[in-house]
């Protein structure tokens, strides 16, 4: 049995879903069914954070905590080749704040409440115990790790694990840019049957888009795909009578901004979604 694999399975013991990383950090290649991501990046998730492809995929989706699974045929390989072993901080109910040089540390002692602090090559990893969205570049130097991530285990670290501070929260909390419309976003009605819809009412449209507006703003993972299905499915019902206007479109952009999506995510979105229903 490898090193990593013990290391593994007594993380899993002690409650963190593990899972082999390859050299670079990276996790190992997604397995033949799910490759390039063609289910979205959750293949078959009976649970946030359990796989139940037949090998390790989809990084922190494969994470898991059942012995029998880390140390199966399916994963040997993996072990074999490893070099780290990494974890799901949001599967044991932990945020990491990754600190990447000593600007990030020092920022850190004198804005962040003390807890566990370990070691990493360029930096430090603080953690916290609670869940949180995971976000990059919150700040010059500093990530944020829990939900829909994975790290890389060190070591024990130092210290208690302190509550999850909401200095920490706040860090991953984007005021939402103006909405940004392209050549190919809405300049007026679609359609050019003068802003009225033949068959819905106004009251029903603006009833549609403040739901696609909550199912954006509900969506917990797969943002990007959550996005895009809903401008697709009001461009579906909506995009071919003329009822449409830039109002009903930024507010959508507005609601997908505020979950993290950058305008440029926005406009791809609404243009791949009229291109699909050829308008």
């Amino acid at each position: 049995m490898s090193e990593h694999l013990r290391t593994a399975l007594r993380l899993a013991a002690d409650g963190l879903p593990v899972l082999p990383l390859r050299r670079g950090k990276l996790p190992f290649g997604n397995c033949p069914t799910c490759v390039r991501n063609v289910c979205g990046g959750r293949p078959n998730m009976k649970a946030a954070g359990a796989c139940e492809c037949a090998a390790p995929c989809h990084a922190w989706a494969a994470a898991t905590t059942d012995p029998a699974v880390i140390a199966s045929p399916a994963w040997a390989l993996a072990w074999q080749r490893a070099a780290a072993v990494a974890y799901h901080p949001g599967g044991a109910g932990l945020t990491v704040v990754d600190l990447d040089d000593p600007a990030a540390i020092a920022w850190a002692r004198t804005t962040l409440p003390a807890t566990r602090t370990v070691a990493t090559t360029r930096g430090e990893h603080w953690i916290y115990r609670g869940t949180m969205p995971s976000a990059n570049a919150v700040r010059p130097g500093v990530d944020i790790k829990s939900s829909a991530a994975y790290a890389r285990w060190l070591d024990d670290g130092m210290g208690a694990t302190a509550p999850l501070p909401g200095a920490v929260r706040a860090l991953a909390v984007k005021e939402p840019a103006p909405a940004r419309m392209t050549p190919q976003s809405l300049t007026g009605p679609l359609g050019g049957r003068e802003g009225r819809c033949p068959h819905r009412t106004p009251v029903y449209l603006d009833r549609g888009v403040a739901m696609a507006v909550q199912r954006i703003t509900e969506a917990r993972s797969a943002v990007h795909a959550t996005v895009y299905r809903t401008f697709l499915a009001v461009l579906s019902t909506h995009g071919r009578c003329g009822c449409l206007t830039d109002t009903h479109v930024g507010r959508l952009f507005t609601a997908a901004q505020a979950k993290g999506e950058t305008p440029r995510h926005c406009t791809d979105a609404w243009t791949n979604a009229l291109t699909t229903l050829g308008l």
